[in-house]
């Protein structure tokens, strides 16, 4: 996008025909299963990311290359073995000089061009209320860092040691952030809070994490969607990339 521009500011293309090659870039076919939106990134500030569940490994490996080839890297979420062995069996395959990491907590994979670097655009705060909780985080912290924030986390925190709260939450005000990811299973009453404690947008994030009845994070979601602290979001139940996206947002936002 940013070369058709450049072609039309010099006078090399004419607005019509930038308009059309721009129409072109923004959506590319992948053989016949998918539609890669390229320009995500640049229209939203937030990233196409690939969703491996429900998907075949060699469709995740596709998509992979596509995308990292296509904007220098590609972010996959819900992945597990399968598909990071055929991510890295494609890179071979199509002999490209690219970096594979997978996150096993996050269940993540990052594949970037090799000295690929994510502009770091500002601060946010992540807070675990235990470490049962930490995989969901882990989620939240990749899509945010690729989205070019900061993460300063802060793990197993929860309100049945209270007292464990005080110097993290001191550390993120310190630090400026711009917005707080906080996850909770059990009974979800940390994100309420330390809303009720800071000026800058919390978002809650229910976890699958409990006993019996509503420890599906059923009762997490619920008592936080009935928060009395103003200023907490709710993203759904295990929604790590949906939590890291919205704060990237407020980054965004923060900056203008």
């Amino acid at each position: 996008m940013e070369e058709i521009l450049r072609r039309f500011a010099q006078g090399e293309i004419s607005i019509e025909e930038a308009c059309k090659e721009l129409k072109v870039e923004s959506i590319r076919k992948l053989k016949d299963f998918a539609r890669i939106d390229v320009n995500r990134l640049h229209r939203t500030g937030i990233p196409e990311i690939i969703f491996a569940e429900g998907k075949r490994s060699r469709e995740v490996a596709d998509l992979a290359v596509a995308h990292a080839t296509a904007r220098g890297f590609a972010l996959i979420s819900r992945a597990g073995e399968k598909d990071v062995e055929e991510v890295k069996k494609r890179v071979d395959e199509e002999k490209v000089d690219f970096e594979v990491d997978y996150n096993e907590v996050a269940r993540t994979i990052l594949v970037k061009k090799r000295g690929y670097n994510f502009e770091k655009r500002g601060k946010i705060g992540l807070i675990a209320a235990g470490t049962a909780d930490i995989p969901v985080a882990e989620e939240a912290r990749v899509v945010a860092e690729v989205c070019g924030c900061e993460v300063l986390t802060s793990y197993d925190v929860g309100i049945a040691g209270i007292h464990r709260l005080v110097a993290p939450l001191e550390e993120l005000v310190n630090a400026d952030v711009a917005a707080i990811i906080v996850v909770a299973g059990m009974e979800g009453a940390l994100p309420s809070v330390v809303a009720s404690l800071v000026d800058v947008p919390v978002i809650g994030v229910p976890a699958s994490v409990g006993y019996g009845l509503g420890g599906e994070g059923r009762a997490a979601l619920l008592s936080m969607l009935q928060s009395c602290s103003p200023g907490l979001a709710v993203v759904n139940i295990g929604n790590g990339v949906g939590a890291g996206a919205f704060a990237a947002k407020c980054v965004l936002h923060k900056n203008r």
